[in-house]
């Protein structure tokens, strides 16, 4: 499932809750997590991809 997280009262986060890429709908660019301003003209869709993990928990 996508999540959304206000970051700011200018910015929102948007990733897979299940460790997957995410595409952007408009666009099909795929990303780990994106940070959009608000409003968001982006919508975005998991992808069946996981997002590879990395020693110290960070996404490369």
């Amino acid at each position: 499932m996508i999540v959304e997280e206000k970051l700011s009262d200018k910015l929102v986060k948007h990733y897979s809750d299940g460790g997957f890429f995410i595409r952007q709908k408009e666009t099909g660019a795929e990303y780990a997590e994106a940070v959009d301003v608000i409003p968001c003209r982006y919508t975005y869709e998991e992808t069946d991809e996981l997002v590879p993990a990395v020693e110290g928990g960070e996404l490369a």
